[in-house]
Order: structure tokens, then sequence, then C-alpha cells
């Protein structure tokens, strides 16, 4: 039986702890994130919490409010999530403000002796929200006497709890939002943190700034500025830092960030493994070495990979084959590093801060919280303390990151790209013929998007290379060649995405250009699917 490698762990929290925050404690909620990245939004620093953290952990910090964010349990069902006694005292003694949002208001209501049961019906989507008479809560201050906002619950409160008022209803429920002033406590039903709540981000902004008096002071290029002082200190005058890049944005503004903060004793290594985009090797090169000044090395690695590639249709070993023999050459390329230039004791790693948030979530009564451990895969035996810059931050920021170091908006609005690069778009054998192909292709979709302006508008595009052929007719003769297949999608999370509806006179010219230009596809297809159910990735 193979022995089990144990890999190079992050911590599951952030370390910052002197800054002061917005709690925000996740009952397992699909939109937990969300409240965090609307708050982030508002230049205000905000952190996610399992709602089943101690006393202990968040009395660590300056809170500025805490938010607690919906869930699916019933607060009245045995087994269901609660907060501790001891944070409850925590918010009490400090006089911290407090949003409930959904089950965190009915979690609010439960604790304070109100009543939540079962609703005659459910209540899921758009919903007229109308403020109670003579209403002047500092919730609703600047929004109009009736809203919309989103819905989804089946409980409801049908008694407010005591030192409580209720501020606005719907036609199927009288308290969807409620508050106590002197507590400076309230609750909301429906969920300001969704786009589809179109003034939610208002009611948000009231709560977190008027009320809180959160300041605002959550901007990227301070961030920066503390970053690089932090790891001068951590690394030190002498020490050196590796990391591997990949010519994505995550990976750019780490390399950029790292290389302000100590030049040249961070070393980059970009890794060829011949599944690249066309020509991405000599373009990475060109911007973050020449154009950035980023210590890089690029190892050539395309026919190791694809000879280890040959025959293997499976996905999974295709992923398992790229991922060991990268982590292999990785470990080759940090032994000369440490040769030429003394040892490294640092590893850079790009994780972001959905990253964090998996690790901690609240999963449910019998779920165990889960360290995560995804840093590419490196053994623990290379013994490296890890660097995290980007561990605070959500994608968007991370591109506002990006401009305000001056990296050029091309590299920061790129598009994610896979760690197994092409060959997870080659559905079938990876071989060399086929790698050229889909570069070919996917280079021409990539180039009309930019030219019709959509690229910006799509939050991932590509194209895939099918194992079917098809006849086609081109001059006088007959072909049998590659179908391949168009896919864009937009979405904000990654975690569901819509297809993007791209023009008709768009898609005709890829289609017109890519069976003209390249010789081995004679049909192009464009992907309609929505994730759910479909994945953006096939494989």
């Amino acid at each position: 039986m193979a022995q089990e490698v144990e890999y190079l762990k992050q911590s599951s929290q952030l370390g910052n702890i002197n800054r002061p925050q917005v709690a925000i404690l996740d009952f397992g909620s699909q939109y937990s994130h969300l409240i965090a990245r609307r708050v982030r939004e508002l230049h205000v620093y905000c952190e996610l919490y399992s709602c089943l953290v101690t006393p202990e952990e968040l009395g660590k910090h300056e809170l500025t409010a805490v938010i607690l964010s919906g869930g699916p349990s019933s607060v009245y069902e045995e087994g269901a999530p609660h907060v501790a006694q001891g944070v409850w005292d925590i918010i009490k003694e400090r006089k911290v403000p407090l949003l409930g949002i959904c089950y965190g208001m009915q979690e609010l209501a439960h604790v304070f002796g109100g009543k939540v049961a079962p609703g005659l019906k459910r209540e899921y989507g758009k919903a007229s929200v109308s403020r109670v008479a003579g209403c002047n809560s500092p919730l609703f201050a600047g929004l109009p006497e009736e809203f919309i906002m989103w819905m989804s619950h089946g409980d409801k409160l049908h008694v407010v709890p005591e030192g409580f008022k209720a501020v606005a209803g719907t036609s199927n429920a009288d308290f969807v939002a409620i508050e106590n002033l002197s507590h400076q406590m309230w609750g909301l039903q429906f969920h300001p943190e969704v786009t589809h709540s179109p003034l939610g981000k208002e009611v948000l902004k009231n709560f977190v700034i008027n009320i809180a008096k959160a300041k605002q002071d959550w901007v990227m290029t301070d961030y920066a500025n503390e970053f690089i002082d932090e790891v001068r200190a951590k690394v030190g005058p002498t020490g050196h830092v590796i990391g591997a890049v990949s010519g994505g944005v995550d990976s750019t503004v780490a390399a950029v960030l790292m290389t302000r903060a100590i030049g040249d004793r961070f070393h980059a290594v970009l890794v060829d493994n011949g599944c690249l985009r066309k020509d991405e090797a000599a373009k990475v090169l060109k911007r973050m070495r020449g154009d950035c000044g980023v210590n890089l090395r690029c190892v050539d690695a395309k026919e190791r990979f694809l000879g280890l590639l040959k025959g293997v249709t499976d996905p999974e070993r295709k992923r398992k084959i790229i991922g060991g023999t990268f982590i292999d050459i990785f470990q080759e390329e940090a032994k000369k590093i440490e040769a030429e230039s003394g040892k490294c004791d640092f590893l850079l790693q790009g994780t972001l801060y959905p990253d964090v948030i998996e690790s901690i979530s609240y999963k449910g009564p019998s779920a165990t919280i889960k360290t995560h451990h995804n840093v590419g895969g490196l053994p623990a035996t290379m013994k490296l303390k890890l660097i995290e810059p980007l561990r605070e931050l959500f994608k968007d920021e991370v591109r506002e990151l990006g401009i305000a170091l001056g990296i050029d908006e091309a590299s920061v609005w790129r598009h994610p790209f896979p760690g197994p690069g092409l060959a997870i778009r080659i559905l079938g054998e990876v071989t060399p013929e086929r790698v050229a192909i889909l570069q070919e292709a996917d280079d021409i979709v990539i180039e009309e998007l930019y030219k019709s302006g959509h690229y910006r508008m799509i939050g991932q595009a590509f194209v895939v290379l099918l194992p079917v052929k098809s006849v086609g007719v081109m001059g006088d003769g007959r072909t049998y060649e590659n179908v391949a297949c168009v896919r864009c999608v937009e979405t904000t999370d990654y975690m569901t995405a819509d297809f993007y509806h791209l023009p008709y006179e768009v898609m005709g010219t890829m289609s017109s250009r890519v069976i003209n230009e390249v010789r081995g596809i004679n049909r192009l297809c464009y992907d309609i699917s929505s994730k759910p159910p479909a994945t953006i990735e096939w494989e």
C-alpha cells in the first residue's frame, strides 16, 4: 500500500489580529462569502468564522461589528448550530453592533426569547418589503417605503423577542426586519448581500458604516506596503524565497509583491509542461521578467510531460501525472537555486481568501473543520515556511492590488487557467499534434473576444478539443477532421456560472477563422450549459 504523503499545510485563520474588523459568523449559507465581499467592497476589513468559533478566538480581535449569516438549519431543531454564550457575552460587554441575516435573525430572536416556527408557505425569490408605518430605522436610512429584496426561507419569526420591535414585513411574513436600538441589534429575514436585492448594498452600508462606524481603510496600496514591511522582517536581510508562477493574475501579483519586498532573493519558477497556451512561456517571461523585474527562470519540460501523457485518456490520471511531475521538477529546481544562492527557507503560495473560507466554514454538526492544504501539493519534506500574501483577499481585490502595483491591465484581467493546462481541454489522449491544434484555435478565440470587446465581460473563455471527428467539405474536397467547442461563461465566484450570450456575428467570425486557419478542425460548436449542472471545465 502506498505511503500517504504529508503536505505543507496552511493555518486555517488569518493572522491579522490587530486590524479592527467586522466578524461574520457563518452558519453554512451559500451566501456567506458574499457578505464578506460586500463588506470588503465598502473598503472595510472583515473576516469570516465558523458560527462555532470560540469566545477565546473571537475575543482576540478588535470587533467593529458582528454579522450572523444565513444557513440551512432550523434554530428550534435538536443539533442546530448556535453561537456560544461566551460570544454573546463579548458582544454585550463590548457593545458591538450586530446584524442577523435570515437564519442569523432567527438565531438572534431565538436567543432573546422570540418564537421561530415553520411558515405556512416557503418564501423563495424576490419579495416586496414594506417598512412599518412611521419606521425611521437607521438600517433603512435613505431607502423608500417599499423595496425589493431576495428571500430564501421556510421558517419565520412568529413572535418578536422582548426589547425588539418590527420595522418591516412582507405579504407573507409580518416580521422580516427587527431591531433593538438599546442593544444595537438588527435582524433581517431577507438577503441584502445577493445581487437580486437591488438596495441590499445600501442596507449593509447603513449597518457597517453609519451604525457600526467602521473605518473605510481597507485600501490595496496600504495592504501592499504593510505586506512588504512584514515580509522583510520575516525573511530577514539574507533569506531567500522560492515560488512557482503560472502567469495568471494571482501568481503574477504575488511574485511582484515579493520582488518589491526582497528583490532577486525571490526566485520564481515557471514550468512549461507543453500544455500552455500558444507562446505562453515566452509571453510570461517578457511580462514578469522584462516588465515587472521578477527573478524568473523557465524550465522547458514539454517533452518530459508529453512523454508521460502518451496513451493516457483518463482525466484524473492526466491531472495526477502533471501534478506529480510538476512537484518533481519544482524540487529539482529548488535544489539548483539553493546550490547557486544559498538555502531557501520560504515558499511563496498564492492562496486566496475563498480557500481559507473553505477551511473554516460551518459544514454541519457532524462535520469537522478541515485544514486547507492546497499548496500545489508540495511535500512537507521540503521543510519550507509558507508566505501567503493574498490569503486575505478575494479575486477582485487581487486585481485591485495588481492595478495598485502598476501591473498592466491585460495581465490583471486575464482569465483563470487550470494547472494541468490544455491537457484537460483535450478530451482523450494528449499528443503534441493535438496540443498544437488546440493552441491555434484557442489563440484565435481569445483574440476575437478582445477585438469584439467581450473579453472583460467574460469570467472564463477557452476552446475544448473533442475526441470526435466529423465530415466536412473544403474547396472541392471532403474532409474528416476534429470537432472543437468554445466555452464562455459569466461568473463572479466560479461556484456558479451562466453561459455567456456571445453575439452570433462574433461566433461566426470565430468559426470562420478557426476552420479556415487551423488545419485539423472542420467544425466549431458553442457550449450553452450553465454551472450547475455542468462544470466550467469539461474535464
